[in-house]
């Protein structure tokens, strides 16, 4: 035991002071190593072409062979020469004058250059060693083909000859399909564009009047040219008649100079956008052109398949994948940046509605779907956002939970989670709304793969119990701060709200088995009563009506019991609720939008009015869950007891509280709840089996109506008094911000015309100035 001990020591020891250094020389010397091996296979080709183009010493020209292929007419060649590379020869003969001995063409080294960028950029993109990479393979295979439409376009007009040759004798060299317009996608993936930030200033230029010379001889505009609307027409013609690849590679291309309209150029000598973008017409065609077209045109060239229980399945190892996939990248990056510089709320919902469809593509790419979800959940989340937007957007995320993989929902549920607590760190009036439509929609994520969401749910409550913990063990003075606000408040009631979502009894008989989630009701409810006893002062009754109502949702929907008569009596027995309360002009405080009651209403008698009629309500609303319940006068009978008492004391003429409003609701409570027991014993009187029979017993007024017993009805009446109430209020607070806006607008009109004013005698004065200015020099000449 002795030597494993110590070797223990010595390993926690080096993992503490070592393993953060090793790690990170390690992480070094593989950086080396993959410079290493893209060092050694640029010397590799670079040998390789010095050899072929290297000079003999009898004075032979760059680019002769040894074996006199070059003094070949193209009508001598075979079909296996040519395709060797001697077309190169027949079409450049007429157009590149011959070098020096011993030189390159500069078009050469343009072309070495880009296969280069091609092949390192694409490997260092994907985290792999340049050696292995799927793009490097990917282009040795375009270099064993050889041939491109282009080329063999000058072949047709250089030498004819041959170009008839070819189509009578093999025909199938002239056949080309879309795939070999995908090559110049390469140019879009943000692989290349890291890489050439890493290349020299010189070489930067040399590529890009490559790339404007290509992009001339194909008939595109050069970069810098103003876009046109019969551009986009056409892309939008081809895209829908044809499914053009082509046309969609421009439409990104473009897309893309639109997603960064107002972004500054760099200094460091940057290439510019292809085109320019200066009509709105211009920019609001292309992007209804490029996010509602290219997602059709790729469903065409690679279709999703979708079984019956939502899972999707997509070739992702075809060639054409691979290379479209870059397309992909830049597409969906782009949109990435155009959602941040967004506020129109149509516009807002086309592009978070272009995600949807090209999402089964992405999922092969976790980097791409993890930043994507968290802007999508940034909108969400986001306070300014609008129910249109919220709604959109949780699409966008619940579809990407349904076809991902478990890795994808558990990225996607703790984003959402994280955007939910940072969304609902502020709670007024104008964000409950949006904040409650939150907590109902992140809730369903959780029911769509129950060992995530087990998983999941599990770690994040024991995060709050953790901090509830902290809160209690640290007996700083502001430790319970950890807990009493709106970020914890509200992180209780979505859990609340996932488990009356998925945890009822309707769902686990649709489902035919229990669900996971199920096994966290009683870490939730611990956690929830021990947040609302952390502090029992009046200050925080707000807060433990919230906790109250969270608790009654899971104990409704779930069919559970949890005590919740003690902690609601445990109000109505505070000093704050026995002494008579003080008169108060304040407005009565809305405890939905408010955890803590501030101290200027602490005793008086508006507050106590409030928190009255709250513990009515709450207690009224916990007995109705258990109103048919065979149990229910043995349940209520507590309660009714400490009511008695209270109103007793209250009574009293020394001592007590006379809030006569409060008395009375209570007097009410106290007798629905004995006629409710009344009505609970006469049916129990009938009954015919003994309390040990448990299907019998569950089974007692299983079918009643709520509302028609005694507490039921009352319960309803309350509610309706209470909507009725809120409406008023809430149509009160919108004239009272009416007005207040308009006061506002009115002091800032008066204060823009006593400026303007103010501006007038200004130069009133100056010119008054002028004139006894000019009058002083009259007089002394």
């Amino acid at each position: 035991m002795g030597p494993g001990k110590k070797n223990l020591k010595a390993t926690k020891k080096f993992e503490k002071s070592n393993l953060k250094g090793v790690l990170d020389r390690r992480k070094a010397v593989a950086k080396i190593k993959q410079r290493q091996q893209i060092k050694d296979k640029k010397q590799a080709r670079r040998a390789k072409d010095a050899e072929f183009y290297k000079g003999t010493d009898d004075g032979s020209t760059p680019g002769r062979k040894p074996n006199g292929a070059e003094g070949k007419k193209s009508g001598e060649m075979s079909v296996d020469d040519f395709f060797r590379g001697a077309f190169d020869e027949i079409v450049n003969s007429n157009e590149s004058k011959p070098g020096k001995p011993g030189k390159r063409k500069r078009s050469e080294h343009k072309a070495d250059d880009e296969e280069m960028s091609d092949g390192s950029g694409s490997g260092m993109d994907n985290g792999e060693p340049p050696a292995a990479s799927e793009s490097e393979h990917g282009s040795d295979d375009d270099e064993e083909g050889g041939m491109s439409k282009g080329t063999m376009d000058k072949l047709a007009e250089k030498d004819p000859e041959f170009y008839r040759f070819l189509k009578d004798n093999d025909p199938e060299a002239l056949d080309f399909d879309d795939d070999a317009d995908l090559a110049e996608v390469d140019e879009l993936s943000a692989g290349e564009e890291e890489h050439d930030e890493e290349q020299p200033k010189k070489k930067k230029q040399k590529k890009a009047k490559a790339n404007a010379e290509h992009d001339q001889e194909d008939g595109e505009p050069p970069r810098g040219n103003e876009l046109t609307r019969s551009a986009v027409a056409g892309w939008r013609k081809a895209m829908e008649e044809k499914k053009s690849l082509r046309a969609a590679r421009q439409v990104v291309l473009a897309f893309r100079c639109a997603a960064r309209l107002n972004e500054d150029e760099n200094d460091e000598g940057e290439t510019q956008q292809r085109w320019a973008i200066n009509s709105p017409e211009i920019y609001n065609d292309l992007l209804i052109l490029a996010l509602k077209h290219i997602p059709v045109v790729m469903n065409h060239h690679l279709p999703i398949k979708e079984s019956a229980s939502g899972r999707v399945y997509v070739q992702t190892e075809t060639k054409k994948f691979k290379t479209l996939s870059l397309l992909l990248k830049s597409y969906t990056s782009s949109i990435m940046y155009l959602l941040g510089t967004l506020s129109d709320d149509k516009t807002l919902k086309l592009t978070l509605s272009s995600l949807t469809p090209i999402l089964p593509y992405l999922l092969s790419f976790k980097k791409l779907v993890k930043a994507l979800s968290k802007a999508v959940v940034n909108f969400w989340a986001q306070p300014a956002s609008s129910e249109t937007t919220r709604i959109t957007a949780f699409l966008v995320l619940r579809r990407l939970a349904v076809i991902g993989d478990k890795g994808i929902r558990e990225m996607v549920l703790k984003a959402t989670y994280q955007g939910l607590v940072q969304g609902c760190r502020v709670t007024n009036h104008n964000t409950i709304q949006g904040i409650n439509l939150m907590k109902n929609s992140a809730a369903e994520l959780w029911g769509i793969d129950p060992a995530v969401g087990y998983t999941t749910a599990f770690t994040f409550i024991r995060q709050l119990a953790i901090h509830l913990r902290n809160s209690i063990v640290n007996n700083k003075n502001d430790s319970f701060r950890m807990v009493y606000n709106w970020q914890f408040t509200h992180s209780l009631d979505f859990w609340s709200c996932v488990l009356a979502e998925h945890c009822s009894p309707l769902k686990e008989a649709e489902a035919g088995k229990e669900n996971q989630l199920k096994l966290l009701i009683y870490p939730l409810v611990q956690v929830t009563l021990g947040a609302m006893s952390l502090i029992p002062t009046a200050i925080y009754f707000p807060l433990r009506f919230h906790l109250v109502h969270s608790l009654l949702r899971t104990s409704r929907a779930t069919g559970t019991y949890i005590p919740l008569a003690s902690p609601i009596l445990e109000v109505l027995s505070s000093a704050e609720m026995k002494r008579p309360p003080k008169a108060t002009t304040l407005k009565a405080l809305d405890f939905a939008v408010a955890y803590k009651a501030p101290k200027s209403y602490l005793r008086t008698r508006i507050y106590q009015d409030n928190v009255g009629e709250k513990i009515v309500e709450l207690l009224s609303e916990f007995f109705l869950l258990w109103s048919t319940s065979i149990a229910f006068p043995e349940l209520a009978l507590p309660v009714i007891i400490h009511l008695k008492r209270w109103l007793k004391q209250a009574r009293s003429k020394n001592q007590g509280n006379k809030n006569a409003k409060l008395i009375s609701q209570l007097v009410t409570l106290v007798q629905k709840l004995e006629a409710n027991a009344k009505f609970i014993e006469e049916r129990r009187a009938k009954v015919d089996f003994a309390p040990k029979d448990r299907t019998q017993v569950d089974a007692f007024l299983k079918d009643f109506d709520v509302a028609k017993t005694p507490l039921g009805a009352f319960v309803v009446s309350q509610r309706k008094v209470r909507e009725e109430k809120s409406k008023m209020l809430e149509q009160a607070r919108k004239e009272e911000d009416r007005k207040r806006m308009e006061g506002e607008r009115g002091v800032d009109e008066e204060s823009d015309d006593e400026m303007e004013v103010d501006g007038e005698d200004e130069i009133g004065d100056q010119d008054n100035g002028e004139v006894e200015m000019e009058d002083d020099d009259g007089d002394s000449e």
